[in-house]
């Protein structure tokens, strides 16, 4: 969409607010309509259509709640869930804005503003999200390209320009074999960070005795092996970003351990008293469903939210549409150059046998899968018969239900269409064949 062509609503209890805002945009935008009272939204939004609402953080109206705009950005897409809403926000609120991106707000704008940059940032929101790559801000170098076209993707990709260049604690989320890792990259690639170390660390990997030393550091003769001395991961990471990956694995001993130096900013090497102050951005990673990370007996909530300050959850490559088959043409010419062979063209039914395909391995599964393909067809053309999927991943794929209470098997049914379509719940209740309210209540009833 166009700005020209956009209806937009602004609501503050400010009239000057109001009169700057409409005098900026009047002659730019179709219709741009003020109100002063939140508490009329509800009504205004009944009888007119919107292509985008800016909305005040706070008013001096009876909803005592701390932060009004939570309120009524709620009630707006409770109602008109696919409405864009840019939040405004004073300076000193900047961590509740960011708190608003989790609960669906599309950005947020501060005050004063520029003018140019408050067009901007109203032109972006209303413009199609989504592109297929993401860039070193100033720099011509591409970083790791997140291939794909589906809407669920372009998502993910418009609130990765978002928080990239801020320094929020990123959690991401997904199954394994999505590429969890290459968003971690690309988020360090946008960030103002991107001159500096990135550095990846598998916790799930280490053990007790070697989580302290790989992450902390140690002196000399700190233990056994302990020969010389050793920066830990968050020093070598200094001023740049530290990957956690498979975080969901560590145990409630370590957790505590990194929440520790978390919370005070600064690692103490083992065999020394001596805190070391440390500057990072964390982005952690975890093929754990929220839900398992949010048990106490498993993971402590407090780390968690230490840990997320924004979450990103990466879908299975089963529900990413055309994308797999754009994976596949890109990974078919990787591994054509690689191999000093022609690029692949791929016959109609081959195209249809990766689409019905459920990809339990996710992309790493059909990047594996094309590579093979190309190493062994006998023709440029690849053919059904050359794409041979992992027996492991098909024998992983087919779990036994085992529980078939009703309350079970509705409530499961529920999360895997949610996940599905990336939490919208319009498109999960039309799935589902319930409305909305109807779904609302069910998610009530088993606590999601």
């Amino acid at each position: 969409m166009q700005l020209k062509d956009a209806t937009i609503l602004i609501t503050d209890d400010d009239p000057d607010v109001l009169t700057a805002v409409r005098l900026l945009l009047k002659p730019l935008v179709k219709e741009i309509v003020t109100e002063k009272n939140p508490e009329n939204l509800p009504a205004i939004l009944s009888r007119q259509q919107f292509d985008l609402v800016l909305l005040d953080m706070n008013f001096k109206s009876a909803i005592n709640t701390g932060n009004e705009g939570f309120f009524w950005l709620n009630k707006i897409k409770a109602t008109r869930p696919d409405l864009c809403v840019i939040m405004i926000t004073a300076y000193g609120d900047i961590d509740l804005a960011v708190r608003s991106l989790k609960q669906g707000a599309a950005d947020f704008v501060i005050k004063p503003w520029h003018n140019e940059l408050l067009i901007e940032t109203i032109k972006e929101a209303i413009k199609p999200k989504g592109k297929t790559t993401t860039t070193k801000p100033g720099s011509k170098d591409k970083g790791p390209q997140m291939i794909g076209d589906s809407e669920i993707i372009r998502d993910i990709l418009y609130k990765l320009d978002k928080i990239a260049p801020t320094d929020a604690n990123i959690l991401v989320l997904g199954e394994n074999g999505t590429g969890k890792d290459l968003i971690a990259k690309a988020i360090h690639n946008a960030s103002l960070r991107s001159e500096k170390p990135f550095v990846k660390v598998d916790v799930g990997a280490l053990t007790d005795s070697l989580f302290e030393s790989e992450l902390f550091g140690h002196k000399k003769g700190a233990f056994t092996d302990a020969r010389e001395d050793r920066i830990g991961r968050f020093e070598a990471a200094q001023g740049g970003t530290l990957f956690l990956d498979e975080i969901g694995n560590i145990s409630l001993q370590q957790q505590a351990k990194l929440l520790s130096v978390l919370q005070n900013r600064q690692v103490i090497r083992l065999g020394t008293n001596e805190p070391i102050p440390v500057d990072i951005r964390l982005i952690c990673a975890t093929n754990l469903p929220l839900s398992e990370l949010a048990n106490e007996h498993r993971f402590r909530k407090d780390l968690i939210y230490r840990i997320n300050t924004m979450e990103l959850m990466i879908p299975p490559l089963r529900y990413r549409g055309d994308d797999i088959e754009l994976l596949a043409r890109h990974f078919g010419k990787v591994y054509a150059d690689k191999y000093m062979k022609p690029a692949p063209d791929f016959d109609n039914k081959a195209i249809e046998k990766l689409r019905q395909y459920s990809f339990p391995g996710n992309v790493r599964e059909l990047q594996y899968t094309i590579e093979r393909a190309v190493i062994m067809a006998e023709d440029s053309i690849l053919q059904p018969k050359d794409l041979i999927f992992s027996p492991l991943e098909t024998q992983a794929a087919a779990p036994v239900q085992t529980d078939f209470n009703l309350n079970s098997l509705e409530k499961n049914a529920i999360l895997q269409v949610i996940e599905k379509h990336g939490g919208n719940i319009t498109k999960a209740a039309k799935e589902l064949g319930l409305t909305r309210t109807a779904l609302y209540r069910r998610l009530s009833k088993y606590d999601l």
